[in-house]
């Protein structure tokens, strides 16, 4: 038996023709149509806008915001572990922002990066990133990889692991 899309039917009893409010007493709502008599929500047009409560201070405006303070030009970063960057990276290898979009650890470089301490690092790693927790980094130099900082807006090289440990 073939399927044709000229025999296609709901099934039996899930579709219902609409109730045509206003077309006489036969049709079942005639008169007032369910409108009641007199009155704003009778007329055509008429009725409320949404949240308005009768001159009453909408629950809208009453509730208008969330207290607490919303900074508008935090940094969001992205938070990559280092037992993932241990995972898709061997050892040696120099792990930059792009890298990690081509291994598939991150989504996107519209965020910069930021590396925290979850997970093992079994190799060195050569890490080029925006930002690194103390932990994270602490836990490269222990296996003996490298840390450079990239500057969050563009991206340039900012700090070294070697630099940072002369300057100390």
């Amino acid at each position: 038996m073939s399927l044709k899309a000229n025999e296609l039917r709901p099934s039996r009893g899930s579709t219902k023709t609409r109730t045509r409010a206003g077309r006489g007493n036969s049709a079942g709502r005639g008169t007032y149509a369910g409108r009641g008599l007199k009155g704003q929500n009778s007329r055509s047009g008429g009725g409320v806008r949404p949240g308005f409560e009768g001159g009453q201070m909408p629950l809208i405006r009453r509730m208008h915001t969330l207290k607490g303070f919303n900074n508008k030009w935090r940094t969001e970063y992205q938070p990559v572990n280092l037992g993932t960057l241990s995972e898709h990276f061997d050892s040696g290898d120099t792990v930059t922002p792009e890298s990690m979009l081509a291994a598939g650890v991150l989504r996107h470089l519209r965020q910069p990066v930021k590396i925290l301490a979850g997970g093992d690092l079994v190799h060195p790693l050569n890490i080029s990133t925006h930002k690194i927790s103390a932990a994270a980094r602490q836990k490269v130099e222990s296996a003996g990889g490298q840390i450079s900082l990239l500057d969050a807006k563009s991206g340039q090289e900012v700090l070294s692991s070697t630099e940072s440990s002369e300057s100390d």
